[in-house]
């Protein structure tokens, strides 16, 4: 039992990194404002976060990071603010839309606009398609969970999370990031 415990204990950190050194996968997704973004396509020439919901579940602690990164990475610093620092980094929060839910897209893209305050609105992308795609080329392990993948300016993973929000892991993916 504990040659168990220690295995898990050292292998969970590979399980979020995994990723690391690949390009994200090619994903084509509409905003709350109805344009549509390619990725990696679209997103070249800066940082990206995204963040990734395959589930009821998973969707709820993918809102648990909403605020926290909007503070953080996507408004605008105060000025003259002693610790205002500013990053030039691309947001996305992308409810995947996979098998039967698919049928949903429209619906379920109403409600979460209503929801949800309007400045998220152009951060918010829904995905229609396949889960398998991803679920190989992202190492998704657990749809219960949302998974977050910072990428470079080429749209290569550098630092891959999951989970609920919380501070310290918010403040890795901030470590990676240049600031202005």
């Amino acid at each position: 039992m504990k040659n168990i415990i220690t295995f898990i204990i050292l292998t969970l950190p590979l399980v979020t990194i995994a990723q690391k050194g690949t390009v994200f996968p090619d994903m084509e997704a509409e905003n709350l404002v109805n344009d549509y973004v390619n990725i990696p396509e679209d997103i070249t020439g800066k940082h990206t976060l995204i963040g990734v919901a395959f589930s009821k579940k998973s969707e709820a602690d993918l809102k648990s990071w909403y605020n926290p990164v909007y503070d953080q990475l996507i408004k605008e610093p105060e000025d003259g603010g002693l610790f205002s620092f500013s990053y030039d980094v691309n947001v996305y929060f992308i409810p995947m839309l996979t098998g039967a839910k698919k049928a949903a897209y429209g619906k379920v893209m109403k409600k979460v606009e209503k929801d949800v305050d309007p400045k998220l609105h152009p951060h918010i992308l829904f995905y229609k398609g396949s889960f398998k795609t991803y679920e190989e080329a992202l190492k998704i392990s657990d749809k219960n969970d949302p998974y977050f993948y910072l990428l470079d300016e080429e749209g290569e993973i550098i630092y891959a999370t999951k989970g609920a929000y919380n501070r310290n892991k918010l403040q890795k993916i901030i470590d990676e990031l240049p600031f202005e």
